[in-house]
């Protein structure tokens, strides 16, 4: 058994939780612990990423809350005359 479990510590362990959680709640238990577990594999693997992408889509942009600054023209420079440029 994995962990150095044996079928007898197993057994007395399922024993010992039904015990405590009584018959009605170990089911929901397990379907919880079985939810977390496919929510956590699903996260890590990356397979929810398209959902996510899906949802951002219908976001509208964000607008900028400080206005942009004006941009200036900048000089340009011409080639210098009687040269040639290389091609």
């Amino acid at each position: 058994m994995p962990f150095g479990i044996g079928i007898w510590e197993l057994l007395i362990l399922l024993l010992v939780l039904l015990l405590v959680f009584g018959p009605k709640r170990l089911p929901e238990m397990g379907r919880q612990l079985g939810k977390g577990m496919r929510e956590f594999k699903e996260s890590v693997s990356g397979k929810d990423d398209d959902d996510r992408i899906d949802e951002m889509a219908e976001l509208p942009p964000a607008e900028p809350s400080i206005p942009a600054a004006p941009t200036r023209e900048r000089d340009s420079v011409s080639p210098a005359a009687g040269r040639d440029t290389v091609s």
